[in-house]
């Protein structure tokens, strides 16, 4: 009563005031001017920082209704006195511990969860980490709406914090500057209650739809933050990560809610009624997929609950689909988890064991153009580094007719993939990595003396007549292709010292596409080698020009000609250019002395 009493800011006389309050404590009717009154005194006490009176009120017990009924309205300003951190706000969540358990359970959720949508976006960590106990306790005083109330609270909770920029070093971790770790430790908190709930009446219908809640959830934290996290198993293991820490509670309250990683990766289960929600973006969900499939193979993270049943053909078969996915995308985070999600997958697979068939399915047409796009186009170079070693990984666990149908025969059911990836790539360092197994299969298979080759006879000079070519004919730039070049000639060699004392009926063919090619490249290198020297004569007349105009003129015009010429010249200084020449001609010189060599072979084997 007196807390009434001795706020003037209401301009009401007391003893009138006393017969409201008075009323108050006799109806269970409230008019909207009560309302109102009520909450100017209750905001007049909190702006003055002076809730003494007002929590004395809100516990008494003759005021328990009115509280009821009114008490919900001062939630948004006690929530933002208690994150303010130049007052005490230990009064302040007094009186909120006592709302959220007397006032409305559904009004007040409402109104905490519209705090949560009006969050500051510079203060989203900090309000949000004094709500979700509040929260927390008006779920827990909840029955059968508990389950929809937390789904709308934590669909309300997570869009905030995925606007929370993610750390990626461990010192900005550390430091956390923006309060994401903060965050997801309070949401981990938050949801405890609710994964114990679940584990202990797991067939009842509440449960059964908390169990929805939580697995999209988890679906949800999989994508953001974890799928832009940079994780590191072996510094984890010196100093606890909260990130890491976020990461392994989310697969294991899968694992508590009984959600089986396998039908979630392998067999995409999640079509029951109470999991429509998941539905509605098939992408975002795949996403996720993707994200527990890196932190399960890549991570180990809840590997120890991964049944051992599946074969790695089979496991690599199903994470091709999120593979592919990661490694489409022009985020450094996630084509790093998509490039260690394949290298795993890959490493548990026996050497030249993926059949064939497995090259119809669209992830592996797909994943293979996506490491040639990162190869060629990445500005990060350890990520090209890293795409080509799993390029070569993957060639490598073909089988012999796989890895011919992907280096480009026409098979019984395929076209040339080889051929196709030869169009479109418009690179000769990848060109030549293909070119280049082409030999060590050959290589391998000849060793191992098997009968039913992919990479002999036939096949081969089949294969052969695809690859041994100058895309461009006779006006192929040799200084580009050099990589490309320079495979070819060795594998011409190669197979013809190894042919010219066999007698497996290719020497004939072998022989004439050595020959054709031979041809052409001996006219694309005297061109060449024609231009190359020609510039450098003009480069050299040009040194000689400029050296004479340094010694005839003097001043500011002759600095500005010289600039001039200089830029005729194009963006590469002139003693650059002479040493790309030099170069050039050096690399042509190799060339041909290949090309003799292939040559003399022939011309030896026809004496």
């Amino acid at each position: 009563m007196d807390y009434f009493l001795k706020r003037p800011a209401l301009k009401m006389a007391a003893n009138q005031l006393e017969d409201v309050v008075q009323r108050w404590r006799t109806t269970e009717v409230f008019k909207p001017e009560d309302h109102k009154l009520f909450l100017n005194a209750g905001h007049t006490c909190i702006a003055q920082d002076d809730c003494t009176q007002l929590l004395d009120f809100i516990k008494e017990e003759a005021n328990q209704h009115i509280v009821r009924s009114m008490g919900s309205g001062l939630l948004p300003a006690l929530v933002n006195e208690v994150w303010r951190k130049d007052r005490s706000p230990a009064n302040c969540q007094a009186i909120l511990d006592q709302l959220v358990q007397i006032c409305s359970m559904k009004e007040l959720l409402n109104i905490l969860l519209q705090q949560v949508e009006d969050t500051d976006p510079n203060a989203i960590a900090d309000s949000i980490i004094v709500l979700m106990p509040l929260i927390q306790s008006v779920l827990l005083r909840m029955s059968e709406s508990k389950a929809c109330g937390l789904a709308l609270a934590l669909d309300s909770l997570q869009k905030q914090i995925s606007k929370l920029p993610v750390p990626y070093s461990h010192k900005q971790e550390q430091e956390d500057v923006y309060g994401l770790c903060q965050s997801c430790t309070a949401v981990l908190t938050f949801v405890q209650p609710f994964v114990q709930e679940v584990k202990n009446q797991d067939t009842n219908s509440v449960a059964t739809k908390l169990r929805a809640a939580l697995l999209k959830f988890c679906m949800a934290s999989l994508r953001e933050p974890l799928l832009h996290v940079q994780l590191d198993r072996e510094a984890n293991m010196t100093e606890i990560s909260p990130l890491w820490n976020f990461a392994t509670e989310i697969m294991a309250i899968l694992a508590v809610i009984q959600e089986s990683l396998p039908k979630i990766l392998f067999y995409h289960p999640l079509r029951g009624k109470e999991d429509t929600i998941l539905e509605k973006d098939a992408c975002h969900l795949n996403e996720s997929r993707a994200c527990m499939a890196y932190l399960l193979f890549v991570q180990l993270i809840a590997i120890e609950v991964f049944p051992t049943v599946f074969c790695p053909v089979f496991v690599l078969q199903c994470n091709m689909e999120y593979i592919n996915l990661l490694l489409s995308r022009k985020d450094e985070s996630w084509i790093l988890k998509g490039l260690d999600l394949h290298v795993k997958s890959l490493e548990r697979v026996t050497d030249c064991s993926l059949p064939v068939e497995l090259l119809d399915l669209k992830p592996f047409h797909e994943v293979p153009k996506n490491l040639i796009t990162i190869m060629i186009d990445c500005p990060i170079q350890h990520l090209r580094g890293k795409s080509l070693v799993v390029f070569q990984l993957f060639i490598e666990k073909l089988n012999g007719e796989a890895k011919h149908t992907f280096s480009g025969m026409v098979s019984r059911k395929f076209k040339y993939i080889f051929k196709r990836i030869m169009k479109t790539s418009h690179h000769a360092g990848v060109e030549s990595i293909i070119i280049k197994n082409i030999k060590n299969q050959v290589e391998r298979y000849r060793k191992s003396a098997q009968e039913d080759s992919w990479f002999e006879e036939t096949p081969l000079i089949s294969l052969l007549r695809d690859t041994i070519i100058l895309p461009q004919g006779h006006e192929t730039d040799l200084l580009h292709g050099m990589d490309r070049v320079m495979e070819s000639l060795n594998l011409l060699r190669y197979l013809l010292i190894q042919e010219r004392n066999n007698s497996t009926g290719i020497w004939i063919d072998l022989c004439h596409i050595a020959d054709s090619y031979t041809k052409l490249l001996r006219l694309c290198l005297s061109m060449s080698k024609s231009y190359c020297r020609t510039e450098l004569k003009r480069l050299r007349e040009d040194k000689k020009i400029k050296a004479k105009e340094f010694k005839e003129v003097s001043g500011k015009r002759s600095v500005q000609s010289l600039i001039v010429k200089t830029e005729m010249l194009g963006n590469m200084p002139c003693e650059a250019q002479d040493k790309v020449l030099q170069c050039a001609l050096v690399t042509y010189d190799l060339m041909k002395s290949l090309v003799v060599r292939i040559e003399e072979i022939i011309e030896d084997s026809q004496n």
